[in-house]
């Protein structure tokens, strides 16, 4: 080979190597983009799930009208247990007092759960977005990677072409 092969083969050499660090280059901007995209989604979720109200979920408002229900059924009972026995007003507060207690019972132990969901949701949170994370910094690293490559590459064909000479 002589040297217009040795240029030739550098140059092709430098534009190869100049070519696959653009490509390279263009994919991981690509794939940050998508993994800023899925850590946003996973901000949004954060958002929108861990400033949800417990007690007005689904779930919890069947537990709280159940138990409303079964309180004015309980109240109705003592109310009419104390007409048909001679009972007295005071058995009768108190029997709603008692009533009332529970209805108290299950929005604290609704509320109690909505802080361990909340835990859970900020756990799930911060592992998902340490991933993300990890997977951009590994994207640097390739990134850098693809730029030594690049360089090293034409280098060594520049190196091809001052050989010939």
């Amino acid at each position: 080979m002589g040297v217009i092969g040795s240029i030739i083969g550098g140059g092709m050499k430098a534009a190869g190597s100049i070519f696959g660090g653009i490509s390279a280059s263009k994919a991981i901007k690509k794939a940050k983009r998508n993994i800023e995209a899925q850590r946003q989604k996973n901000q949004d979720w954060y958002d929108r799930r861990y400033n949800e109200d417990s007690t007005q979920r689904a779930d919890a408002q069947r537990i709280l009208t159940q138990t409303e229900e079964s309180i004015r059924q309980r109240n109705r009972q003592a109310a009419g247990n104390a007409a048909v026995t001679g009972g007295t007003d005071e058995s009768v507060a108190a029997a709603k007092a008692a009533n009332n207690q529970a209805l108290a019972d299950a929005t604290a132990q609704i509320a109690a759960q909505g802080e361990a969901r909340k835990d859970n949701i900020e756990a799930t949170y911060m592992q998902n977005d340490n991933a993300f994370v990890s997977q951009l910094n590994d994207l640097e690293q390739q990134k850098a990677q693809a730029i030594k490559e690049a360089v090293q590459g034409v280098g060594d064909a520049a190196g091809s072409i001052s050989g010939a000479f």
